[in-house]
């Protein structure tokens, strides 16, 4: 399916004008029909996918208890 620089921002909740960058240095596909740039928005699955991998990794390690260290001494 294939989405306009507007449809492409709301779906990346980015600004239209970060699309049009990534566009004009080739960071994503887009193809011109002549009036206005199309963006093929299956392009966008691994990169959503490696997040959500991401997200996953963060969570486990944020939620791993700290290890008491046995040579901790008081100071007080």
């Amino acid at each position: 399916m294939y989405l306009t620089i507007k449809e492409t921002a709301e779906y990346l909740e980015t600004s239209e004008e970060y699309i049009e960058h990534l566009i004009h240095n080739k960071k994503i596909r887009a193809i011109h029909d002549g009036e206005q740039f199309l963006i093929n928005r299956d392009q966008f699955t691994t990169h959503f996918d490696q997040m959500e991998e991401y997200k996953k990794l963060v969570e486990e390690i944020l939620n791993e208890p700290i290890p008491e260290d046995p040579d901790v001494k008081d100071e007080d």
